[in-house]
């Protein structure tokens, strides 16, 4: 048995026996410290992690095709998953069994779990057939369906707040006091395409991610983050201009639950602790140039914000060619020991 009293290790860890294949979410339980990790390698795994970051294989489950999203029920009985086979399988930690509980007519990208004033607890999905849907356990058909502009790529929900990025840079915001109506629809603050979407646990405002190396604060303000600067004349080819940067995409938002600062991950492999109130950096890790790391894919805290779990995985941003050579896995799930001053909030300026 793991003992749960956590004391945090020197340093990061790595989690035992991850999957063989990029990972695309990592979800902790809402209340222990079991850690589900999703990869395109059509498998879904659970992990016990002990008070030491060191992890052991709990459980593991599959799907007909790669899995893209994960969530947890609010009271922590019940892991959601989402994926390629247009399906969502519902696992029950307590029987370890595996239920079909929603389908698409294409992948579902993303899957949330939340209270709808009025329906109770109900399980969102949205997929790359442009439709978002909301499920009541109970029944095998949905109870709405609202119709998107574009294939979904981010979602996420924070009190009565929904928001939807979609393919087409759109920002779709829904009142689950309404659920079946789009609020607002906006255009994206960044110009890229969009990769993240987060809300803020406050459920009053909400931060985007894109390609282009910048995060965006609802439409109050962007900066620029996960890039560094190029030396002039060492680009190959042609010699780079004078401010010249490498960019790196946003691939993962993360915020503290209570603190309500966040963190990023890069495709440069690096992290970054923010306060985006204060609009301020509080702490970021060690990657430097020439030497960038493999990508950051996905980022979670732990239940009491001790332990952040983060992947590292291929992340295709180069496309065919960056594809890591043959029997040689890059993919990582670390465990970091969160510090005070990477995510407690700035306290306001007198």
């Amino acid at each position: 048995m793991l003992n749960t009293a956590f004391r945090a290790p020197a340093k990061d860890i790595e989690l035992s026996n991850p999957p063989p294949d990029s990972v695309s979410a990592l979800a902790f339980h809402p209340s222990a410290d079991i850690l589900a990790v999703a990869s395109w390698d059509n498998n879904v795994r659970l992990y016990d992690v002990n008070s030491q970051g060191q992890s052991q294989g709990k459980a593991m489950y599959s799907h007909q095709a790669p899995v893209l999203d994960l969530t947890w029920s609010k009271d922590g009985q019940y892991l959601f998953s989402s994926g390629c086979d247009n399906l969502v399988q519902m696992y029950n930690l307590q029987t370890q069994q595996t239920q079909q509980v929603a389908q698409h007519d294409a992948p579902i990208k993303c899957i949330e779990f939340a209270e709808v004033p009025g329906s109770g607890p109900v399980l969102i999905t949205a997929g790359w057939d442009k439709k978002l849907k909301y499920w009541d356990l109970r029944s095998s058909n949905p109870i709405a369906t609202v119709e998107l502009s574009d294939r979904a790529y981010s979602m996420d929900v924070a009190l009565t707040l929904l928001v939807v990025a979609t393919g087409d840079r759109q920002i779709h915001v829904i009142n689950l006091s309404n659920p079946t109506t789009i609020f607002k629809s906006i255009e994206s603050p960044l110009k890229w395409q969009t990769r993240v979407v987060k809300c803020f646990p406050t459920g009053d405002a909400y931060a985007i991610g894109s390609v282009e190396g910048r995060v965006a604060i609802q439409k109050n303000y962007s900066f620029k983050c996960h890039r560094y600067d190029i030396p002039t004349g060492t680009m190959p080819g042609t010699p780079a201009i004078s401010s010249s940067q490498h960019v790196f995409a946003i691939n993962t938002i993360t915020f503290h639950k209570t603190q309500h600062t966040f963190c990023t991950g890069g495709s440069d492999g690096s992290l970054t602790f923010w306060d985006g109130i204060a609009r301020t950096k509080l702490k970021s890790s060690d990657a430097r140039p020439p030497q960038f790391g493999t990508p950051i894919v996905a980022t979670s805290f732990n239940h009491t914000h001790e332990i952040l779990a983060y992947a590292f995985s291929y992340d295709w941003s180069k496309g065919h060619g960056g594809v890591p050579p043959a029997n040689s896995n890059t993919t990582k799930v670390m465990l970091h020991p969160v510090k005070p001053e990477e995510v407690n909030k700035k306290p306001p300026k007198r």
